[in-house]
């Protein structure tokens, strides 16, 4: 424990650097208060990382009066941590763990405190049953992907998901009763904050739902054009965009006939045989657009710039099949893609403009893909 007198101009510096809290890193508690009662008042220790006399911990025969009140040898920490280091594992904390953990801390603090106000975003987290998978979505986990670009607006999330529910996506009602409590959550819960009062400026999207509903979400994000969607990657498992992912580019194949079904192959996570498409439509000529990447694999969208391309080719592609083969006819979507680009197929798809879309969902229980929803709903 520190014996030396520490100046309060350092104190107050160090209170700044640190944020009012634990600079223990993965702790960062708030010192300014009890957890418990909430009761307001310093509840920090001044820990040395060099101590403040030779025989403490990691004591020096020289730096140790060198550095008793040196900034850069100071750490604000709760009770618990302070006494982790100076007494219960010493040898667990070396000098340079310390300085490591303090520098670190002091970094995502500037960093944090130098966002400015245009920078907000509200938290959006949509979570539905795929299979016998639960969603699992975080305004924590959200909050790490966006800094630095953008920061929370709250500290909470706005939850869209339909919790608790036993019903999967196998059995018939799953599609009804999810479709109808995404749009009741969607129109409660978001609408009024975008066009009513407006404090919603933007947004950040964190979904993690069957491939139709996430279109679906899409689709309803489509008039609000401050918006970002994020991408749940495996490698690394965060929700954070990378800055320089691999060359890539999008592929598409037209085909040759043209026939009254159209269809579009949408082979981007995974690839989808043309015949499994045209076992959903058994004696029917079917016309069959695809969309794919060279490898098509589940993690292979890792920046902003893939997703932003996507949007790009897909709208492009879009027109294009209109073209050929004229407005008013269905165009069937068989997607397997991330759920990223499933959220920006809804926001591409312009209702006054674009073909009417049936969406399908591929279901192993339920021996291939099945009708999900169409745009616009009969």
């Amino acid at each position: 424990m520190s014996v030396s007198y520490i100046p309060e101009s350092v104190k107050l510096r160090l209170w700044g650097k640190s944020g009012g809290r634990c600079q223990y890193e993965g702790c960062s508690k708030a010192l300014w208060m009890d957890n418990l009662t909430k009761a307001e008042f310093n509840v920090a220790y001044i820990a040395h990382i060099i101590a403040d006399k030779p025989t403490g911990p990691r004591g020096h025969s020289e730096l140790s009066e060198e550095l008793k009140s040196d900034i850069s040898n100071l750490m604000l920490m709760c009770d618990e941590h302070h006494r982790l280091i100076d007494r219960i594992d010493v040898r667990g904390h070396p000098v340079e763990r310390l300085r490591s953990m303090k520098k670190s801390h002091e970094i995502r603090i500037e960093l944090l405190t130098s966002l400015q106000e245009d920078k907000k975003s509200h938290v959006l987290l949509y979570g539905a049953n795929i299979g016998e998978q639960n969603a699992s979505l975080s305004w924590r986990k959200a909050a790490q992907a966006m800094i630095p670009l953008r920061y929370p607006a709250e500290p909470r999330a706005i939850e869209l998901s339909l919790y608790n529910s036993a019903v999967e996506d196998h059995i018939h009602e799953f599609w009804d009763t999810e479709l109808r409590n995404l749009q009741l959550n969607f129109n409660s819960r978001v609408k009024p904050r975008v066009a009513g009062s407006g404090d919603v400026e933007h947004l950040s999207i964190f979904a993690f739902a069957p491939i139709p509903l996430l279109i679906e979400l899409g689709r309803l994000l489509s008039d609000i054009p401050a918006v970002e969607v994020y991408q749940l990657h495996r490698e690394p498992p965060d929700w954070k965009w990378q800055e320089r992912p691999e060359i890539f580019e999008f592929f598409i194949e037209e085909p040759i006939a043209t026939n009254p079904t159209v269809a579009l192959n949408l082979s981007l996570s995974a690839n989808i045989n043309n015949y499994r498409i045209s076992a959903v439509f058994p004696g029917k000529e079917l016309s069959i657009w695809r969309m794919s990447i060279a490898t098509p694999h589940n993690d292979f969208l890792k920046s902003r710039d893939q997703l932003r391309l996507f949007r790009q080719q897909s709208r492009e592609l879009l027109d294009r099949i209109k073209a050929r083969h004229g407005q008013d006819a269905l165009l069937h979507v068989f997607p397997a893609v991330p759920v990223s680009v499933a959220v920006e197929i809804g926001r591409v798809w312009m209702p006054k403009a674009d073909m009417p879309l049936c969406i399908y969902d591929q279901n192993r229980k339920l021996g291939g893909f099945i009708k999900a929803l169409e745009f616009p709903e009969h």
